[in-house]
């Protein structure tokens, strides 16, 4: 209760007859000089007044007087505060009470009241403002940073000035990643000319210093000389094609190439054969071959019969490649086994040949008489070796001992990626072709040790041209139980790029997965598979490497670590310091000159930098390990840049396998960066 009401109960109380302390009778109160005290129209104040006698103070009271504090005696008067405006001060004055102190005004809470939180502007700032010109059509793209981190609910616009006086607007999105605040950005922006200024605004008020935007990526490559030879790829390439450019190249510049066999050998383009025993709709068992189909157990015939017997024990015979398996039947001579019975008997029986499982949804339920069936592997690509594939990497330079700087080039980790060796052999034999004319080719090869992997991924590439072209991952498959059902074929494998050590899955980051059908699945430890142990295995047996790129498709992004980050908080792997941070742009704004020297192409500046914060967390993927373990300035390049559709005004997609003369430009444009990232290494020394 506060003061005021606690002693206007208080005097409620006296109106009741309740004691209080009154003045003696005989006591006469003292006179002293009041002060002058006033208040101007409608104010209110808290005063102490001094009264005659109690009767005096019932009567306020009683009249619905504002008694702020405990009334007190003083030399026989009765002293009051009171709470009162200017026309309650006159009455009291002219009916005798003395005001003897003006405590507070009404006036005076404002400069004692606890300063209130004000609503204010928010502060934005631009992170990014850059443009360029393709084809005679000016692009700009901005990104803004608001102060107002936490308000999901801000909107920013940008106002853009042209160098011809035009103006115009458009407005930003927020971009959250993993729950964290990062910016406001667009897509670029098409412009009638040359952007000169640029500034944002946000609807709490908020606005930015203006900035004239900078070109993008503001560097050309040198010229190329009359002569120089390109366009070495004429149509996509299998991993068998590839296998054939490598031993072509080797033959064709024994002074300049050598070919290297990585030491882990891939499972090959194989799978076990299976076959569904019964009716995947209604009941069926997965019958499925311990070895690969192309081991002998393609073709292999599987079968249930009923004994046509009494009391039969459930039993099975394998000969001549058919495995049959005879029902239990009870006294009536009824087949009484079930499907788990059967799935758990063929495991059972034949370990090292057979594995079987119930199909979903089909537990419990009695087995079928089921006609002979045939165990295959599934693959469609009958010219496609079996076997397992020997890794192949070319090595070109002038001098291969070590003694020079090393770049290491890899592409088609992601097996659909189907343009990306294309990159990786036009500029492998851009740099064999031109050496002997060309003295600025033949510098770069005499001072850089350069090597390359075509196909990381060549039996998931064999799938992707032959069974599921958007096959992701390996073959390997890592799946148990049902997971293993033919239905998922197309869900089987690692994904290379998320099975490697630093900032993995297994380490708690995020952008892998355990799940084996997920099409980031990690593996079962970190480099369990193959592929990535190969890449690891070259880059850690040739400590000259200082520098690599990751091709992939698609999207048109230019990246670097950390690629990865921990979900709570997005706390990324460490950062690179200032000076390599730099680094890292500066190459990157080069190595974007070079690709957009072949058609116009621009990897835009927003898609340009950090792979966690451009694209998304990648847990577990190569470039993270080679720069924080090996102490390689690592990149990756996804090739295949939105097209700009003028007719739609908009950005428009490419695809993993774009019809081929896409693909064909985008080998001469990325080829193109990866000569430039060769100059980089040549200057580092």
């Amino acid at each position: 209760m506060s003061p005021r009401v606690r002693w206007a109960a208080t005097a409620a109380a006296l109106l009741l007859g309740l004691p209080f302390a009154a003045p003696p009778a005989n006591a006469e109160p003292p006179a002293p000089a009041a002060p002058v005290i006033s208040l101007s129209s409608g104010e209110h104040a808290l005063i102490r007044f001094r009264l005659a006698d109690q009767a005096t103070l019932d009567r306020l009271v009683a009249a619905g007087a504002d008694l702020a504090a405990r009334p007190r005696t003083d030399a026989g008067a009765v002293l009051a505060d009171l709470v009162v405006d200017d026309v309650r001060l006159a009455e009291l004055v002219k009916n005798g009470a003395v005001p003897v102190q003006l405590i507070q005004r009404e006036s005076d809470a404002a400069a004692r009241r606890p300063a209130v939180a004000k609503v204010s502007a928010d502060t934005l700032k631009f992170l990014q403002a850059y443009w360029w010109t393709v084809g005679g059509r000016t692009f700009l793209q901005t990104q803004v940073t608001t102060t107002a981190t936490d308000d999901p609910d801000v909107e920013i616009t940008v106002t853009w000035t042209a160098a011809d006086g035009s103006t115009g607007t458009y407005p930003l999105v927020r971009f959250e990643d993993s729950g964290e605040y990062q910016y406001h950005y667009a897509l670029p922006q098409p412009l009638p000319g040359k952007p000169v200024r640029v500034t944002a605004s946000s609807s709490l008020g908020g606005t930015a210093r203006p900035v004239t935007p900078a070109t993008w990526p503001g560097s050309t490559p040198p010229a190329t000389p009359a002569g120089y030879q390109k366009d070495f790829v004429a149509a996509y390439m299998t991993p068998a094609d590839i296998a054939a450019r490598i031993k072509r190249l080797a033959r064709q510049y024994p002074k300049l190439v050598d070919v290297i066999n990585l030491p882990n050998r891939t499972q090959g383009y194989r799978r076990t054969a299976v076959a569904y025993l019964g009716d995947p709709n209604a009941a069926a068992v997965v019958v499925e071959s311990v070895k690969f189909g192309d081991q002998k157990m393609n073709g292999v015939q599987v079968r249930t019969v009923d004994p046509g017997a009494k009391n039969r024990p459930l039993a099975a015979t394998y000969a001549d490649r058919v495995l049959t398996v005879r029902l239990a039947t009870d006294d009536t001579g009824k087949t009484i086994s079930t499907t788990d019975d059967v799935a758990a008997f063929i495991t059972a029986k034949y370990p090292r040949r057979f594995q079987a499982f119930v199909e979903t949804g089909s537990a419990g339920l009695p087995m079928p008489v089921v006609a002979p069936v045939r165990l295959d592997d599934g693959l469609e690509g009958t010219e496609v070796s079996k076997k397992p594939w020997t890794v192949q990497a070319l090595r070109i330079g002038k001098v291969r001992d070590g003694s020079r700087t090393g770049v290491l080039a890899y592409s088609q980790e992601h097996a659909r990626e189907w343009a990306t060796p294309l990159v990786t052999l036009e500029f492998a034999e851009r740099l064999l072709a031109n050496y002997a004319t060309d003295p600025a080719t033949r510098a770069l090869v005499d001072n850089v040790d350069v090597f390359i992997i075509p196909t990381v991924n060549p039996d998931g590439a064999n799938y992707a041209f032959n069974d599921f072209n958007f096959q992701r991952k390996n073959l390997v498959n890592h799946c148990a139980g049902a997971s293993r059902d033919p239905r998922y074929r197309d869900s089987w494998g690692v994904d290379v790029n998320r099975n490697y050590t630093v900032g993995s899955y297994f380490d708690g980051y995020v952008g892998g997965s355990a799940n084996c059908l997920s099409g980031t699945y990690a593996g079962t430890a970190e480099l369990s598979e193959a592929e990535s142990r190969n890449v690891i295995a070259l880059a850690s047996a040739h400590p000259n490497i200082r520098f690599a790129m990751n091709v992939h498709s698609y999207g048109g992004y230019f990246m670097w670590p950390p690629g990865s980050y921990k979900a709570e908080g997005r706390v990324t792997l460490p950062r690179p310091s200032i000076d390599e941070s730099k680094f890292y742009l500066d190459s990157a704004r080069r190595i974007v000159g070079a690709i957009a020297a072949e058609r116009g192409t621009v990897t835009w500046p927003a898609y340009t930098g950090p792979v966690a914060d451009v694209l998304y967390s990648a847990a577990g993927n190569s470039a993270d390990q080679l720069y924080y373990e090996l102490g390689i300035d690592a990149w990756d390049f996804e090739v295949g840049n939105d097209r700009w559709n003028e007719a739609t005004g908009e950005w428009e997609g490419v695809g993993f396998q774009p019809p081929f003369d896409e693909a064909h430009a985008e080998a001469q444009e990325y080829a193109g960066g990866l000569v430039e990232l060769v100059r980089i290494a040549a200057s580092a020394g």
